[in-house]
């Protein structure tokens, strides 16, 4: 079964540690689509393992594209001048014809050399003995994509990991700012941390907005807060705004309208089968922080089952129409425009 991002996360968290206090496995296999942690923990290797004095003589990286597994083997195999030991690291490594090849190396790794290697993006065969054999000998960091449903909920899990609380709307923000990166969120966040005071360890959306130049009171996170309770006016607004802005495109907008809907879609047929639920186990049905119960409680009430599918439907169709279909003469703005006034008129 994959890893959910809270387990890779710790797994993560302890591999930095670990190699920060000199703990160092004899191979490391990073893999996985989504390419945060794995360069995290390439990163973290790179660092420790060699003083700056011993990295000329130490340190070999090659790229994938430009090596093969006997180059591998053979810089591996060599012993370390004037150091404990000595790095390898194969970037770009899912572009390296040969890799399979290493796997007799990685059962039996030279004990004073630190192999790494890293797929951008990608993932060698499970099944063959590369895998398995890393499996047994070294360590394995799996990334897998942190879903834009789970992003709220990351993005508090990595703030605590710095030691940082971040507010359920700051994280939704930040969330609708990043998308699914979570390279350009830790790259926000330390922007953002070197301008905050010092000492100061709870973040707010008004952080966010200052620091990061989000716009909540112009954010896709309003726009559905404000359809929810059929706020028209602010809706409209908003969406004229958000509509403007420069290279923009309907899709930006469709998918969170989408997934809001069929939150509330879920949340009413949860309602319907357990009445009673508490907070906590209607927010984990959703996915979202119990701080947003309210907004969809009110939302529930403004798009009952059938409007909250009709909602869903009518999503679907401008998704449509903002790729091209059937779209006329409307600028990619006004079909928001359009789409935003007839979610209102359900």
């Amino acid at each position: 079964m994959a890893k959910g991002f809270a387990e890779t996360d710790a797994e993560c968290r302890r591999i930095v540690e670990d190699v920060g206090k000199g703990i160092f496995s004899p191979v490391y296999l990073l893999m996985g689509e989504e390419p945060y942690y794995p360069e995290t923990v390439c990163n973290a290797v790179m660092k420790h393992a060699l003083d700056d004095s011993e990295r000329d003589f130490n340190q070999t990286i090659f790229y994938g594209t430009d090596t093969d597994a006997d180059k591998v083997v053979t810089a591996a195999m060599r012993y370390p001048v004037f150091a404990s030991r000595q790095l390898v690291v194969v970037k770009e490594a899912q572009a390296m014809k040969s890799i399979d090849a290493l796997a007799k190396y990685c059962l039996n790794p030279q004990p004073a050399t630190v192999l790494v290697l890293y797929f951008h993006g990608a993932s060698p065969d499970k099944r063959k003995e590369l895998y398995k054999n890393i499996r047994k000998t070294g360590v394995i960091v799996e990334s897998n994509p942190v879903r834009d449903y789970e992003m709220s909920r990351w993005i508090v899990s990595f703030y605590s990991g710095k030691g940082l609380s971040i507010a359920p709307d700051a994280a939704a923000l930040l969330a609708e700012f990043a998308g699914t990166d979570l390279n350009k969120i830790a790259i926000e966040t330390d922007k953002m941390l070197k301008n905050l005071p010092e000492g100061k360890t709870v973040i707010s959306a008004e952080d966010i907005e200052a620091n990061v130049g989000i716009s909540r009171q112009y954010s896709i996170f309003e726009l559905t807060k404000e359809l929810s309770a059929r706020n028209a006016g602010r809706a409209l607004k908003i969406a004229a705004y958000i509509g403007n802005a420069p290279k923009f495109v309907l899709l930006l907008a469709t998918a969170p309208l989408f997934n809001h809907f069929y939150r509330i879609l879920k949340y009413e047929a949860f309602l319907m089968k357990n009445p009673g639920a508490g907070r906590q186990e209607k927010a984990a049905v959703l996915g979202v922080n119990p701080y947003f119960l309210n907004e969809y409680d009110t939302a529930s009430r403004n798009y009952p089952p059938k409007k909250c599918i009709e909602a869903v439907s009518l999503i679907k169709e401008y998704d449509f129409k903002g790729k091209g279909g059937n779209a006329g003469e409307a600028t990619q703005a006004e079909l928001l425009t359009e789409l935003v006034a007839r979610l209102l008129n359900l």
